[in-house]
C-alpha cells in the first residue's frame, strides 16, 4: 500500500508466515491434513472461548456446515438480516432452505431483536410441535445473526426469542474474530458460529474459515461432514453426502502466523477507529459507527454515514475518493433487493435501506499509516458541503 494508493483492507504478512509456510512445504503436508491445521484450530478455539474449532476452506463453507449441523433442512426457513454479505443467505440456500429477511437496528446495524421477536410472535405458530411460518407454511429452523463489520449483534434477546420458538442460533462472526459481547467472545454464544479468514479480514489464511462450538455432538458432525462424511478406518466408507471443505495445511500455516498477532492487530484497529471518530466528530453531515455499551467491536471496516438529502451521497463519496487513489466502498445492497432473493419473504426492512444509501466504509488496514489516514480524512472533508455563505 503506497501513499498514492490507499487500500480498503489489505493484509499485513510480515510475521511468521514465511517460516511456517516453508516448514509446511518441506514437510510435504501441503493439502488437507497436517499439523498446522490442528494448531490453527486450537488457537482459534482459545480466542473464541470455544471447546471446539473445525477449519474449513472458507467462511461460506463454515456457514453452510454450521447450518447443516444446526438441523436446517430443505424447504425450511432461517431468519437472516437483510444487510450483510450475500454469503450469509447463500449458505441458507445451499441447504435447500429459504431465508426470511429481517431488518437491522439503527444504532449498531445488526439484526433487530425487537422486529425479530415481533415477527416470531405475529407470524410463527406451533404445528405438531414445529414452529411454522403462517405466511409460507414452512418450518422455521434457525436465526442467523451477523456481527456486522465486527460489531456484535445483541445476542441475549435473540437467543431468548429463539428459545421460545425452539430455534437454533448460528452466529455469522465472519467479520468479527476477537469481538466481545458482554465480556464474552463472539462465535460460540449460540449453538455454533463461523469465522472467515479471507484476505481482507483482520487476520487471513489466504482464504479459510472456521466453525466453533461448545457442543461435542455439533463439533463431531461438523468435522465429519467437512471430511466427505468418511467413517474412520482404512476403507473408504461414507455414511452421508459430505463435502470437501477441509482447510489445507499451507493455508493453516499462514492463519497460525496471523492469529499470533491478533491482539496487536485489534489494538491497531481500535486506534484507527479512534482517529476517524475524533477527526469527524464535528464534521457536518457525518455520523460515525459507534459501539454499544455492552460491545467490544473490532472495527473491521470503519464506516461512516452521510446525511441524506445530498443526492446519492455514498456513491459520490466512493467515486470522489477513488479519483484520489483511495479505496472505499458502500455497504452491501440489502439482500432482498437482489434478483435471486426478491421472491423471498422480508419483514419490515426499513433501516437497512437507509444504511445502504448513506454508509461508506473507509480504509482500515492494520498497516494504514497516520499520514495515510489523515489523507483519507482530508479527502472526505473535501467532499462535504461547505458552510452556507452569509448575507
Amino acid at each position: 500500500m503506497s501513499e498514492s494508493h490507499i487500500t480498503l483492507s489489505s493484509p499485513l504478512l510480515d510475521g511468521n508466515e514465511l517460516k511456517y509456510l516453508q516448514d509446511a512445504i518441506q514437510s510435504t503436508w501441503v493439502s488437507s491434513g497436517g499439523p498446522y491445521v490442528g494448531r490453527f484450530e486450537e488457537a482459534v478455539a482459545r480466542h473464541a472461548q470455544a471447546r471446539h474449532a473445525i477449519a474449513t476452506v472458507n467462511g461460506t463453507a463454515a456457514l453452510h456446515t454450521a447450518l447443516l449441523v444446526a438441523g436446517v433442512r430443505p424447504d425450511e426457513e432461517v431468519l437472516v438480516p437483510a444487510l450483510t454479505f450475500v454469503a450469509t443467505a447463500n449458505a441458507v440456500r445451499y441447504c435447500g432452505a429459504h431465508p426470511v429477511f429481517m431488518d437491522v437496528e439503527p444504532e449498531w446495524w445488526t439484526l433487530d431483536p425487537e422486529k425479530t421477536s415481533e415477527f416470531l410472535e405475529r407470524h410463527v405458530v406451533s404445528k405438531n410441535g414445529r414452529p411454522v411460518n403462517r405466511v409460507t407454511g414452512r418450518t422455521v429452523r434457525a436465526i442467523l445473526p451477523v456481527h456486522l463489520l465486527g460489531h456484535p449483534a445483541d445476542m441475549d434477546p435473540l437467543i431468548e426469542a429463539a428459545g421460545r420458538f425452539d430455534l437454533a442460533v448460528v452466529e455469522d462472526a465472519c467479520e468479527a474474530i476477537g469481538a466481545r459481547y458482554k465480556g464474552k467472545a463472539v462465535g460460540a454464544l449460540g449453538l455454533a458460529g463461523c469465522f472467515s479468514f479471507n484476505g481482507n479480514k483482520v487476520i487471513t489464511a489466504g482464504g479459510g474459515g472456521m466453525v466453533v462450538t461448545n457442543e461435542n455432538g455439533v463439533a463431531h458432525l461438523a468435522r465429519h461432514l467437512t471430511r466427505q462424511a468418511r467413517e474412520p478406518g482404512p476403507e473408504y466408507v461414507h455414511d452421508a453426502v459430505g463435502f470437501n471443505y477441509r482447510l489445507t495445511n499451507i493455508c493453516a500455516a499462514v492463519g497460525l502466523a496471523q492469529i499470533e498477532r491478533l491482539p496487536e492487530f485489534l489494538k491497531r484497529k481500535l486506534e484507527i477507529a479512534a482517529t476517524y471518530q475524533s477527526s469527524f466528530s464535528e464534521a457536518p453531515g457525518i455520523r460515525c459507527m459507534g459501539a454499544a455499551p455492552w460491545a467490544e467491536p473490532i472495527w473491521w471496516l470503519f464506516t461512516i454515514l452521510l446525511a441524506d438529502g445530498q443526492g446519492n451521497p455514498a456513491t459520490r463519496l466512493v467515486a470522489h475518493l477513488a479519483e484520489k487513489g483511495i479505496e472505499a466502498r458502500r455497504l452491501w445492497r440489502p439482500l432482498h433487493l437482489l434478483p435471486m432473493y426478491q421472491p423471498f419473504q422480508e419483514y419490515r426492512v426499513e433501516v437497512a435501506l437507509r444504511l445502504y444509501e448513506e454508509a461508506v466504509s473507509l480504509p482500515s488496514s492494520v498497516h494504514l499509516t497516520e499520514e495515510q489516514q489523515q489523507c483519507v480524512v482530508r479527502r472526505v472533508k473535501d467532499f462535504l458541503p461547505g458552510p452556507t455563505p452569509g448575507p
